[in-house]
């Protein structure tokens, strides 16, 4: 997982705390070796820095060299990483001086297409790569069972976007709600192809988190969403149904 910082950190530390071995991963090795330290330093707790910046392809195969080699498999994969580009958004949305939508995301009609590749990139291209690359390993996990939880966010939710109780600037939302309705479509396909073989895959927003990605935005600690994961990466063999699902907040959320 991309865990260096907000929900990901938090996420390691209550899995290393429950005795599980967790690979913290970030593509600052400086930021991710400190993460580590300050879970050795703060909380006595051990995890493992994995050098990984899921848009680079020979990064991801060393990781999955090394997870191969060390362990010969893996059991849970969280595709943490991602991108709203909000402090470029907000700039950019500040720059067009017809836009009145007063929120942090440019208008549709104003967008240009680098936005979109620029959120599919890392929202949608790299973790296909990354999960494509890592799911031989997942199939090789002891437990004869896995899991992979991917982040999304209730922008990803086109039944939620459009409904009658849509907030309306969440319409603004475009290239990056668009990364993140891709990962659920890509999310329910992976869902059905893995379900024989007992490896859940799953889509799980936290909410509004106060986190780096949004700006701050206020909502709940990282540590609270972080607790919001947990059912999903700890699946258990009595789970079988336990996939193909959209959860925001705790709760279902709609496609």
């Amino acid at each position: 997982m991309s865990a260096n910082q907000g929900i990901g950190l938090n996420l390691v530390k209550l899995l290393a705390a429950s005795g599980h071995i967790v690979y913290l991963g970030a593509r600052n090795p400086d930021l991710g070796m400190q993460a580590v330290k300050q879970l050795k330093d703060d909380h006595g707790l051990d995890a493992r820095f994995l050098h990984l910046d899921v848009t680079d392809s020979l990064l991801i195969k060393a990781a999955k060299e090394r997870l191969e080699n060390e362990h010969g498999r893996l059991d849970v994969l969280v595709n943490n990483a991602g991108d709203s580009h909000l402090p470029r958004l907000r700039q950019a949305a500040s720059d067009v001086s017809h836009s009145a939508v007063a929120c942090p995301f440019i208008k549709p009609s104003d967008s240009r297409p680098e936005e979109y590749r620029r959120s599919f990139e890392t929202n949608f291209f790299a973790v296909i790569e990354l999960t494509t690359a890592l799911i031989p390993l997942i199939r090789k996990s002891k437990l004869g069972y896995g899991a992979i939880v991917n982040v999304t966010s209730g922008l990803g939710s086109n039944s939620s976007r459009a409904g009658p109780e849509a907030n309306p600037d969440y319409a603004y939302a475009n290239a990056y709600g668009a990364s993140k309705a891709a990962l659920n479509s890509y999310t329910i396909s992976l869902a059905t192809d893995l379900k024989d073989e007992k490896i859940r895959v799953n889509c799980i927003c936290p909410g509004i988190v106060t986190t780096k990605i949004n700006g701050y935005q206020p909502g709940n600690t990282p540590l609270e969403a972080a607790k919001l994961f947990l059912p999903w990466v700890l699946v258990g063999p009595e789970d079988d149904d336990k996939t193909c699902q959209f959860y925001s907040a705790g709760k279902p959320k709609g496609w």
